[in-house]
């Protein structure tokens, strides 16, 4: 018995000794980087079990949960939803958890750039409160970004310079900021370094409007004088112009800030005067929990300052009005799901639309512009080239205004590139649909983007130029296809380029050699046309191609043949003989 009763208690012992493991280790799991994933209702019971509130094991949990709310409470924001979050922000610690705040801040917007303005509009509204908090994240921006710059960076270089231009729109950082970093870009400048010059302007070019316009005309002249000099890409070109055009419009559809995301008033702004030159602390170790032996009384001082800044009623109401918000949300997601446009309504107003912008356009550059203002929903971008394409067939006479602005969204957006091949095969699928007056100005707008590489070649490799695959319409298409090529190129170009061996694949139906009947066919209509110049390669084939022909075969069979042929063909020099000296005789007649 007294052996049992030992072996019960060391059981129980063991049992004992398990629990105490796992909760020190549950305990150990909760360091730097917070551990495994502890459920809330676990980790609350875990603080509750906690009696010393002063003790690292309970610093070390509730740093944990700020983590986690902090987190939670940034990637859920949004325009809709921020008056609602800044206040839950309040709630918890920001002066404790001021650096969990900020890389929260940066890795969202990083992920998120689309809401890069209602991040800072949040960082305004805490900075108004813990100017430390700002001054922190804006030093952590301004390293990031020197960091990408360095690197090479171009995504995180986009991003950091985004957050910072809408920093400077909200006040938080100061305008000299900026025109700083427009001055290092524009220094020497490169492809990269201008397209983000040109985003940055884009962001905060209304605030600097505002701000300092001598000094934001200074940053134009020198865009202008990058855009003579004609050294950047077409792209980075149309960047600029498209720019210029932007700050025509007084930066229409770009403000600032947003009516919804203005949130600070002018006397509560805090704004932060810094240096890119500057040596800066970024204070990386505000990420890792370190013990506080003052802990209750930091906590204690942050519940009053809480109670300042939110006071007793809004936070009772903004507790008790939540479940009703949540529903009222619900019910209203709902409504919106239930509404469906059947008649195709927006549709036909967003075809309206584009074919008054370009119909009222004072040129293509104008029209272009405000084209790429339109908003499209994706899947629409198609309806923008077919509306393109709609208008110039409906001229009278080909307008070059159409090829100029069809090239220029090819070279913008490689989505619209990839959109106008889909109608050059729609269009030639349905060519014999269209009028001579419509099928010569569509023939000649896709000519002008073939010409200017707008659009790729291999779109050609769709025409079948075969006497059974082509039609009456078909013929005049590609008639008038190429020789506006010839006009564009010359005709010693084009054959350059008809003959490069890489595209060889794309040109095998327009020059077909799978059947001497076809070659002749295609010899023959571009000899009609006055392009005789790009059939050499397919003139020497029909030469070569007996000879060929001979060598494939047995040697008794093509004696016999080569035989047979050799006397056909003396047959049809004695007949041709022949009829050339009756017509002499008649002459002499």
């Amino acid at each position: 018995m007294e052996q049992q009763r030992g072996g019960i208690i060391d059981r129980s012992e063991k049992l004992s000794r398990r629990k105490r493991s796992d909760k020190n280790s549950d305990e150990a799991n909760l360091g730097k980087s917070g551990g495994v994933y502890i459920p809330p209702f676990r980790l609350a019971c875990m603080m509750n079990e906690v009696q010393d509130k002063s003790s690292m094991e309970y610093q070390k949990m509730s740093w944990y949960s700020l983590k986690k709310s902090i987190n939670g409470l940034v990637n859920k924001v949004n325009a809709t939803n921020i008056k609602n979050i800044i206040p839950e922000l309040f709630f918890e610690n920001l002066i404790r958890g001021r650096g969990l705040f900020t890389q929260s801040c940066i890795k969202s917007q990083m992920a998120s750039p689309g809401f890069t303005d209602v991040f800072a509009a949040m960082v305004a509204v805490v900075n108004s409160k813990f100017p430390e908090v700002g001054a922190l994240l804006l030093r952590r921006v301004i390293l990031r970004l020197q960091r990408a710059y360095k690197r090479n960076d171009k995504h995180q270089l986009l991003a950091a310079t985004k957050f910072l231009a809408h920093l400077v729109n909200q006040q938080v950082a100061h305008e000299l900021v900026a025109l700083e970093l427009l001055t290092i870009l524009l220094e020497d400048p490169t492809h990269d370094g201008v397209e983000v010059a040109v985003g940055f302007v884009t962001e905060c070019g209304a605030k600097l409007q505002d701000l300092s316009p001598k000094a934001l005309n200074g940053i134009f002249e020198r865009l202008r004088g990058i855009l003579h000099e004609g050294e950047m890409d077409k792209r980075v070109q149309f960047l600029i112009e498209g720019l210029f055009a932007l700050r025509k419009a007084k930066f229409q559809g770009h403000p600032a800030v947003r009516p919804e995301l203005d949130l600070v008033e002018l006397e509560d702004q805090l704004t932060h005067e810094v240096s890119l030159l500057d040596e800066m602390n970024p204070e990386d170790d505000l990420v890792v929990f370190k013990w506080d032996p003052n802990f209750l009384e930091n906590e204690k001082r942050y519940e009053d300052l809480k109670k300042t800044i939110l006071g007793y009623e809004s936070l009772e109401e903004e507790h008790g009005d939540e479940d009703s918000d949540d529903e009222v949300d619900e019910v209203e997601d709902e409504e919106q799901m239930r509404i469906r446009d059947e008649t195709e309504t927006s549709l036909v107003n967003l075809r309206r639309t584009i074919y008054l912008t370009i119909m009222s356009g004072v040129d293509f550059e104008d029209a272009g512009h405000q084209l790429l203002k339109i908003k499209l929903e994706p899947g629409q971008e198609t309806e923008l080239c077919r509306m393109l394409l709609e208008c110039c067939s409906q001229e009278r006479t080909y307008l070059r205004y159409y090829g100029l602005l069809g090239q220029r969204f090819c070279m913008t957006n490689k989505v619209h590139q990839e959109n106008f091949e889909k109608c050059f095969v729609d269009q030639y699928s349905m060519i014999h649909r269209l009028e001579t007056s419509r099928l010569r100005n569509v023939a000649k707008f896709f000519a002008h983007l073939l010409g200017t590489d707008a659009l790729p070649w291999h779109v050609l490799a769709y025409i079948r130029l075969t006497e059974d695959d082509t039609t009456s319409s078909a013929r005049i298409f590609i008639k008038i296809l190429f020789q506006e090529l010839s006009e564009h190129l010359g005709i010693h170009q084009l054959n350059k380029r008809l003959s490069d061996p890489s595209m060889q694949a794309d040109f095998e139906f327009i020059f077909p050699r799978d059947n001497p009947k076809n070659t002749r066919f295609s010899i023959n209509f571009f000899t009609s046309i006055g392009l005789g110049g790009i059939t050499e390669n397919m003139r020497e084939y029909i030469k070569n191609t007996p000879r060929i022909i001979m060598q494939q075969k047995p040697g008794d069979s093509s004696g016999s043949e080569s035989a047979g042929s050799d006397e056909s063909y003396s047959a049809r020099e004695s007949s041709s003989d022949d009829e050339s000296d009756h017509k002499k005789r008649r002459r002499r007649c």
